[in-house]
């Protein structure tokens, strides 16, 4: 599957140490150029062989949804409906805007119940504890359920 990632969901699995499952669940895993610049801002994020960038071509739909998204989210969104992939994403106006232009999103969450199911990962309740502890993950009381009642673990 073809998919294309925002700066959160790498940030997230960075602090996690879990980069790794992106190229388990998906293999390769495209970034646009905003999203590396995101990336390359602060702390050093690793060079890694399965991440590629790739520029959107539309420069008139990334501008459209600059207009009420940020620079990363924005050339994702866009890259993502080219390529017709799969976008990564956690902030809600990005997937929601991304919902609307027809595109399938998952985010950290997701990437984590997907690894939980493949046997990548044991337990995602500590990892999420884990994203809240270290980055300040935000989650609301309803999803944290949700994602565990999937996860098997509530």
């Amino acid at each position: 599957m073809l998919v294309v990632s925002d700066t959160s969901p790498l940030r997230a699995l960075e602090s996690l140490g879990l980069l790794d499952l992106l190229t388990k669940l998906y293999g390769q895993v495209l970034i646009p150029p905003a999203v590396e610049a995101e990336l390359s801002k602060g702390n050093a994020f690793p060079k890694l062989p399965w991440l590629k960038v790739v520029a959107p071509g539309d420069r008139a739909r990334v501008e459209e949804l600059q207009a009420r998204l940020g620079p990363g989210e924005s050339e994702a969104i866009a890259l993502a409906l080219e390529l017709g992939a799969e976008v990564l994403i956690d902030e809600r106006a990005g997937r929601s805007a991304a919902v609307q232009l027809g595109l399938e999103t998952t985010g950290v969450l997701g990437v984590l119940l997907e690894a939980k199911s493949r046997g990548h990962v044991g337990e995602v309740r500590p990892l999420i504890e884990a994203l809240i502890a270290r980055i300040q993950f935000r989650i609301s009381t309803a999803v944290l359920d949700q994602t565990l009642r999937a996860a098997g673990e509530l």
